[in-house]
């Protein structure tokens, strides 16, 4: 029987490619968006459905679920994408930009599982796979609200999946590096300042980011390939994925030498400070 997969923030970038993706490997997707507008291509694909939704507004969660639920029988997963970037410093942040970061990255993974439990339950099976990011494993410069946000995913989802157990209810978390999409080009940051040490540290952390992001050519089909593994074969107890060579170095470093070896080769490779 075709299995069903919903994922949000379908408009672009990881979201896109995985909803394309799964369709052309005979998945029902539910492709959900801000406003069907956004993406004339996934409108016309076989396999594809598209749903208005906004995971910041628990309304637009409830209209978009009632209307799925009114015409699919049942949905076997989950992709928690929709997330956006916000790269300032703590000084300079604004408090209608750390609202945004918050409700998008965090609280919208926390609105969509808590309208879809109930679902999971009654079919007795289901699975949410949330995006995180390897900033939800490590700390860097200029990631004050990014990697805060991460961060509580991977500890939100650890946690509600101690109470899932009962329902075959799968979660799981991705982190990847920077995959060559436009969401780099998309990240929110401050604005330059009076302070030249702070105009200089957003430059260099936004070089590298950029250069990483160009290299990273081969990162975006390893993402969609593993998102599709994982659904495919859920996991029966929370598992954390990790996917390609910067996240999994990152990872590495941090696991095996702790925060202070970690923190001082990251001052000294972006930060030139010893």
């Amino acid at each position: 029987m075709k299995k069903t997969i919903l994922i949000t923030g379908t408009s672009s970038g990881i979201g896109k490619e995985t909803a394309l993706y799964f369709a052309k490997n005979n998945w029902t997707v539910l492709a959900t968006m801000l406003t069907i507008e956004a993406t004339e291509e996934l409108v016309h694909e076989p396999n594809v459905f598209c749903y208005e939704l906004d995971v910041t507004s628990t309304e637009s969660i409830a209209k978009a679920k009632a209307q799925i639920l009114a015409q699919h029988s049942k949905v076997d997963a989950i992709i928690n994408n929709a997330g956006l970037g916000y790269r300032s410093f703590v000084e300079l942040s604004e408090d209608d930009k750390i609202n945004n970061i918050v409700n998008v990255n965090w609280l919208g993974v926390v609105k969509m599982c808590r309208a879809f439990i109930p679902v999971f339950r009654e079919q007795n099976h289901g699975q949410f796979i949330t995006i995180s990011s390897i900033a939800g494993l490590v700390n860097l410069p200029l990631g004050s609200f990014y990697h805060s946000t991460k961060q509580a995913v991977e500890s939100f989802s650890e946690c509600m999946a101690y109470e899932l157990l009962d329902f075959n209810i799968s979660v799981s978390t991705v982190q990847f590096g920077n995959a060559p999409t436009a969401f780099q080009s998309n990240v929110k940051k401050c604005e330059p300042c009076s302070i030249p040490s702070y105009n200089v540290l957003m430059d260099k952390v936004t070089a590298i980011l950029h250069k990483k992001t160009k290299k990273n050519t081969n990162l975006t089909p390893k993402i969609t390939k593993t998102l599709f593994e994982i659904a495919t074969n859920p996991n029966k107890k929370f598992k954390r994925y990790t996917i390609g060579f910067d996240a999994n170095f990152m990872s590495f470093i941090r696991r095996s030498f702790g925060y202070k070896i970690f923190n001082s080769i990251i001052r000294k490779s972006v930060l030139g400070k010893f």
